[in-house]
Formats: structure tokens, sequence, C-alpha cells
């Protein structure tokens, strides 16, 4: 008996030929259907199931599509840390990391690099901060510009870190957006901010929602929402 309840509390995985990727198996209240998808930086399958969905049903999903999580995986950007000699991107252009023992710790950007001194071992952990509190100035600003568009009050502005989502609003009134779309060309990081702001109005995605957006966001739209689908993932590769 206690084998057979070791063998249940086990994480169950899929096996993509070399690798062993970890399910994580979620129930949510409103879901009609399984639904599959892969980490951002590809730790894990993710299954969504609906209230009475079975464990062994999700896993069963997952093991069914091993070869389009293959593909997913292989899609992944490459993983490149924070370092110094490396690169990030900022507002959508790269910025190259010089780094100097004898520079202040504090982030300098300078045109096309971003120049930071101090410990070398913690370059990166201080280049996210500072591209988070470049985040909340920026998106803070955009936030301002949309409400006064759709004639509504700012609200409260909050960093977010979801693996999924860009932006979210909540019932009372906070505005959540995603820090790394910092990183982002500045029209794809303003049309997630248009979208919350729209939703301050509309708390749907109904046709007087996406008029409201059509009114406010003073660019692309269907370009910006593209960019998210082709190169979001792209936004995990330095900072995970």
């Amino acid at each position: 008996m206690i084998g057979w309840l070791r063998r249940e509390q086990q994480q169950p995985s899929v096996q993509l030929g070399d690798i062993t990727l970890p399910i994580a198996i979620k129930r949510h209240p409103t879901a009609k259907r399984v639904v599959l998808r892969i980490a951002p930086d590809g730790s894990e399958a993710r299954v969504t199931l609906p209230r009475w969905g079975q464990t062994a049903d999700a896993i069963a999903f997952a093991n069914s599509r091993a070869d389009w999580l293959a593909r997913q995986i292989e899609a992944l950007p490459t993983a490149r840390p924070a370092a110094p000699g490396g690169t990030l991107h900022y507002c959508g252009r790269p910025l190259d990391i010089v780094w100097s023992s004898a520079a202040p710790r504090k982030p300098v950007l300078n045109g096309d690099r971003v120049s930071i001194g101090g410990p070398g071992e913690s370059v990166g952990p201080r280049l996210q901060r500072w591209l988070e509190s470049e985040a909340l100035r920026l998106m803070a600003t955009d936030l301002e510009h949309y409400c006064r568009a759709a004639d509504v009050a700012t609200p409260d502005l909050r960093l977010s870190r979801a693996q999924r989502r860009w932006g979210s609003c909540s019932t009372s009134g906070t505005v959540r957006i995603n820090w790394r779309l910092v990183q982002a060309p500045a029209a794809v990081r303003r049309s997630v901010v248009a979208h919350e702001v729209a939703h301050l109005l509309h708390f749907d995605h109904s046709p007087q929602f996406h008029a409201v957006l059509d009114r406010i966001f003073d660019g692309d739209l269907a370009s910006a929402n593209q960019w998210l689908k082709r190169e979001g993932r792209s936004l995990y590769a330095v900072f995970g």
C-alpha cells in the first residue's frame, strides 16, 4: 500500500526522447475542455482540466501529444543569462552589457550599451531589478496616457511575473503588467497596457471592449499581437 501511494504522489511526466518533461495539472472551474501548454521556459507541460477532469486523463492527453511538445521545446529560444559581455533587450533594442568592477553598481544606459559595476556574480540580478524599475516607470506613463484617452481614473499599477499572461485587470481596478514587456518594442508594451485600460470599462472581450481599445490605442494593434505571438517566448530567454 505504501509503495502504491508513493507512485501516485510522484510528479507525472512525459518522455520526449532523452528529455523527461514534468506535467503540471490544474483544474479550472470554468474550463470546458482539456488544454495543453508548455511553460515559457520549457520547464514543464501544463494541462488545464475542467473541475471533473481526471489526473490520468491529463497524463494521457500530454503523452498523446508528445510530438507536439517536442516541437515546442525545439522552438524555445536559447537561454542567455545576463552576464558581463552579453546582451539584453530594452524597448526592443539589444544592449551590450559592459561591466567594470570600478564602475558604479547601478546600471547606466548609454546608447546601445548598459554599463554596470560591482560584483560580477550579481550582475544578472541587478540588471533584472533595473529593468523592473524601468518597466514600472514606462508602464506608469503608458497607463496614465491610455486612462486619459479612455476618460477613466488611473488605477493602481503592479508589475507581474506571470509565466503566461502579459497583463490583467482585477475587479478592484488594479492593473498588472508583465515586467518582461520592457524588453519588447514600445508599441508592443503599450498595446498590452491599452488592452487592460479597455478592461476598466468593459470586463470582457465584447464588441464594446474592442471599440474602446481601437479608439485609445495609437498604434498597429494587429502587428503588436503578431509580435507577441511570434516573439513572446524570447522575453524569457535572459531572465527566465
